[in-house]
């Protein structure tokens, strides 16, 4: 009877699949179109570039793996981690299960870990500062509320 393993037999995090689309020569360039990507990953490379997971690198990985050992996670909990990059002790809760009772007062600095290893996209932090200005609104202008 042979044993063999499976290749990539674990989740993925989003990093690694804009990493594998980026290898197999999907890009932002608009004569895209003649490189053999399919519709679909073309699909999901621009949701993903989009996303956290455009400024992270193997090595930010790495060093997230290694940093956050002593926080005791599940790879569930990191996977999603590294997928969502809480920003906030509200964020992180629920990606971790029994979050106050295994943590405790290290919450905050498990969320700070996550900020100083994934920096935030240029985006999400154009988006964060938008408010320092004025209120958003649903469709998105912005309002002065001084």
């Amino acid at each position: 009877m042979s044993c063999r393993k499976k290749a990539n037999a674990s989740p993925l995090t989003n990093f690694e699949v804009l990493d594998f689309l980026r290898s197999r020569g999907a890009a932002k360039d608009p004569t895209r179109v003649i490189v053999s990507v399919a519709p679909s990953e073309v699909k999901v490379f621009d949701y993903l570039e989009q996303s956290v997971a455009c400024n992270q690198t193997r090595e930010s990985v790495a060093e997230f793996l290694k940093k956050s050992e002593k926080y005791k996670l599940v790879k569930a909990e990191i996977l999603n981690i590294i997928n969502i990059r809480p920003s906030s002790v509200v964020d992180i809760d629920p990606l971790i299960d029994d979050c106050e009772g295994r943590l405790g007062e290290s919450i905050e600095e498990l969320v700070e870990l996550v900020a100083e290893v994934f920096p935030a996209p240029a985006q999400l932090q154009a988006d964060e500062g938008a408010n320092e200005d004025g209120e958003e609104i649903p469709d998105g202008k912005q309002v002065d509320t001084s």
